[in-house]
């Protein structure tokens, strides 16, 4: 056990790691209820159908969609503290009006204040992760960041649940995520974690900026497409569990079924930090989608092979989506890495806005088995893909490390791919990198992992 946490021992000890994991884990806290708040808002409050509640839940999605590459590219020019700044006045607004909202209003009020200039708590936390750990440390810090996301989630949307059903209103809830999410606003104001320019060089300075052209390549792409299809095949999980559940007369047991696939995802996170030889990012992907496509299949003879066959995919969760954090960031230069995680942020959120309704449209015109292979696959053929491109495209698909643009010109920059490189026991190499929510939260809280 001593080694296992061992390679965890060098982040705690940089000095400001500590407050900002423990920050990471407080500002998200809000973060993951704000959809189910939102839903239990709609009917219970307003006496709204769970459609309309629905709606609203999909038009915040959207609009953190909308805004997260928006907002990291503004983290990139400006800094953080004017994103802070906007982001917190506008979220303030919105929990403060929200409750007495007629519903035709709080729609546009949810797009724009709740959604598009939502905090964008998980980019900044991990831009900050990206910016303060070295190199060699990244992928334990990423690991790290992604097990305190799955505790966010474990415990987030089951408390704001308790609280809004023992009240019977949201309006309370409403407000104490208000409250919950300025606290965190003014304590990343205080704590104020370097981001990109403090990383790039070592006087502060700002670096200079790059062409979208010179990092935005195929195997950037690749990674965005990883990460869609990652939270593709959560989502798609989520609501084939449900629906086998129901077909078994066992929906009370899902949650015990979920419980024990995010625990194993935790378990994951844990093992993919502390290991001396990680898997890469598509290798990690395949066995996601191919532990995935089963499940169903047997799942249905009883809840207990339902929570039994879900392990080895909840295994593969939390380090999937941390080698997914883990490439974005080695991969773009620091200048750009805000604008970088918040088109990873979209990414994730086109994910879980496809999964939930394709297995649910699998469910319907087939069965609840058959939803769960058809999320699977499609995360094994997205892995294929990467797979395919390393082996094909040469040198040209591994180069060496993103230079800072602090050290050398904007044009003599090019893209990083040696997060998808085989890391040595010698080099630690990231591989490839919890919501989820700015827009990846969003995504992540359909995904209920």
């Amino acid at each position: 056990m001593l080694k296992l946490i061992t390679p965890y021992k060098p982040i705690l000890a940089i000095p400001g790691t500590r407050a900002l994991f423990v920050v990471a884990f407080v500002a998200r806290l809000p973060l993951t209820a704000k959809s189910m708040a939102l839903t239990l808002h709609v009917v219970l409050d307003q006496g709204g159908s769970y459609a309309a509640a629905g709606l609203a839940s999909m038009v915040m999605t959207i609009g953190m969609g909308v805004g997260s590459p928006m907002l990291g590219r503004m983290v990139d020019h400006r800094g953080l503290k004017p994103v802070l700044l906007l982001t917190g006045a506008s979220e303030a607004v919105y929990w403060v009006t929200a409750p007495f909202l007629p519903y035709p209003v709080l729609l546009g009020t949810t797009f724009l204040l709740g959604g598009v200039l939502g905090v964008p708590v998980f980019s900044i936390i991990r831009q900050a992760v990206a910016a303060r750990v070295p190199d060699s440390l990244r992928r334990q810090a990423f690991a790290l960041d992604s097990m305190i996301v799955e505790l966010v989630f474990m415990v987030g949307p089951a408390l704001a649940i308790a609280t809004i059903t023992s009240m019977h209103t949201a309006t309370a809830t409403m407000a104490a995520i208000g409250i919950l999410t300025i606290g965190s606003v003014v304590t990343m104001w205080l704590l104020n974690p370097p981001i990109g320019h403090h990383a790039a060089g070592g006087d502060g300075t700002r670096p200079e900026k790059v062409a979208l052209s010179t990092w935005v390549r195929p195997a950037f792409v690749l990674v965005l497409a990883t990460g869609t299809a990652a939270n593709l095949v959560l989502a798609g999980t989520d609501i084939s569990i449900t629906a086998l559940l129901r077909q078994q007369n066992a929906v009370s047991m899902a949650g015990v079924c979920i419980f024990a696939w995010c625990l194993l995802s935790l378990i994951g996170g844990f093992w993919h930090g502390s290991t001396q030889r990680p898997w890469r990012l598509p290798v990690l992907m395949l066995l996601l989608g191919a532990g995935t496509i089963p499940v169903g299949f047997i799942g249905q003879f009883g809840w207990w092979w339902l929570a039994l066959i879900l392990l080895p995919a909840g295994f593969m969760c939390a380090p999937t989506l941390s080698s997914t954090a883990e490439a974005v960031a080695a991969s773009v230069p620091a200048s750009a890495r805000g604008q970088a995680m918040g088109l990873q942020g979209s990414a994730m959120t086109l994910g879980g806005a496809i999964g939930a309704p394709l297995a649910g449209t699998v469910v319907d015109a087939s069965s609840p088995p058959w939803a769960f292979a058809t999320t699977g696959a499609i995360g094994v053929a997205l892995a294929a893909a990467m797979l395919a491109y390393q082996r094909f495209a040469g040198p040209a698909a591994v180069a060496a490390p993103m230079p800072t643009p602090a050290a050398v010109p904007a044009s003599a920059l090019v893209p990083a791919q040696a997060s998808l490189a085989a890391p040595t026991p010698t080099q630690p190499v990231p591989v490839a990198a919890g919501v989820a929510i700015d827009a990846e939260a969003a995504a992540l809280a359909t995904a209920a992992c």
